[in-house]
């Protein structure tokens, strides 16, 4: 079964064509980081009309990737949400056009799902039940997923999502946007105990997280001291980041031991990072508890993932609606 995934939730613009959902034939992604980057995160009318601009071309070199022409396919899946709303309005139309053109069935797939269900495209891929750390710009959360379709959510931040905190603090030391991959740089060279930056709602029993208050005290920090440079920078973004990989993986590999649950997957552009994919292995390990870590680009926002869900709704019986719309605020 060949599936068309198109993702259009935020600022990257992607399809991909995955067969029986375990295998990717193509996976295309367009970024829009020049687009943002001057405004410091992402302006939802710019990536709307980026998305109208970009969607028809990736959608053709992703098939012509998998060496596929549309009347090859068997499916199309489209994110449904949560997102932007025009964001996820240009997805959904195209879909419809591409399914007015051809005939083929389109389901609406929640972009959450689609994060939990990319680690179906490792080999290794874990069976249910797991929990998956959903860790983004938009999103922090942990799920239960206790068969494919089934999915109990454990908690979540209540306030900046992970990558949120992440983008504002780069921002306030100057660092390009998005800040994920340049504090993860610098902190390689840094001391993660320089500074003790706070960790809100810190009991493990407690499944949510709070990033509100980090992030406010690196900009006291830097009112009081200025935005530093050299190893004082490297130190600074080392204990900002032991900060965040801390709460996130002790709270997680908490919640494995206490549900009996012995399998973990991280996913979302966060699950990149690389002192929260080492810190949650190690605490893992300490309690036989196995971590999935997928690769890069099934981290971040792709098509394939929308594919392996939209597959995987389609084999447990979801059918189209004909009321399909989007919801920018949808949780599985």
């Amino acid at each position: 079964m060949r599936v068309l995934g198109l993702e259009t939730s935020c600022d990257e613009t992607a399809a991909a064509v995955v067969e029986d959902g375990r295998r990717a034939r193509s996976d295309v992604v367009s970024t829009q980081v020049d687009i943002h980057r001057r405004w410091g995160g992402v302006v939802p009318e710019l990536a709307s009309r980026n998305h109208v601009v970009q969607v028809l071309p990736v959608v053709d070199e992703a098939l012509a990737r998998a060496g596929v022409a549309l009347e090859d396919l068997d499916l199309i899946a489209v994110t449904a949400g949560p997102g932007l709303l025009g964001a996820l309005l240009v997805g959904l139309q195209t879909a419809r056009g591409l399914a007015a053109a051809t005939g083929f069935p389109v389901l609406g797939v929640n972009h959450l799902e689609g994060h939990l269900l990319a680690i179906r495209l490792v080999e290794d891929a874990p069976p249910p039940p797991f929990l998956g750390l959903v860790v983004s710009g938009g999103h922090t959360s942990l799920y239960l997923v206790e068969e494919l379709g089934s999915y109990r959510r454990l908690g979540s931040t209540r306030d900046d999502a992970a990558g949120e905190a992440y983008d504002k603090v780069a921002r306030l030391l100057g660092l390009p946007y998005p800040g994920g991959l340049p504090i993860d740089r610098l902190a390689q060279s840094g001391d993660p105990r320089a500074i003790r930056f706070p960790r809100a709602m810190n009991s493990p029993h407690d499944v949510d997280w709070s990033f509100s208050g980090l992030k406010t005290a690196v900009r006291d920090r830097v009112r009081a001291h200025g935005v530093p440079a050299g190893q004082a920078l490297a130190d600074l973004c080392a204990s900002f980041q032991e900060a965040v990989a801390d709460t996130l993986s002790r709270k997680a590999v908490a919640a494995a031991r206490r549900l009996g649950v012995p399998r973990l997957v991280l996913c979302g552009g966060v699950a990149a990072n690389s002192r929260l994919r080492a810190l949650t292995a190690e605490r893992a390990a300490e309690r036989d508890i196995r971590v999935y870590l997928p690769p890069a680009a099934l981290c971040t926002d792709n098509g394939a993932m929308i594919a392996v869900a939209g597959h995987e709704a389609w084999q447990r019986g979801v059918r189209p609606s004909a009321n399909l719309g989007v919801d920018a605020a949808w949780r599985p």
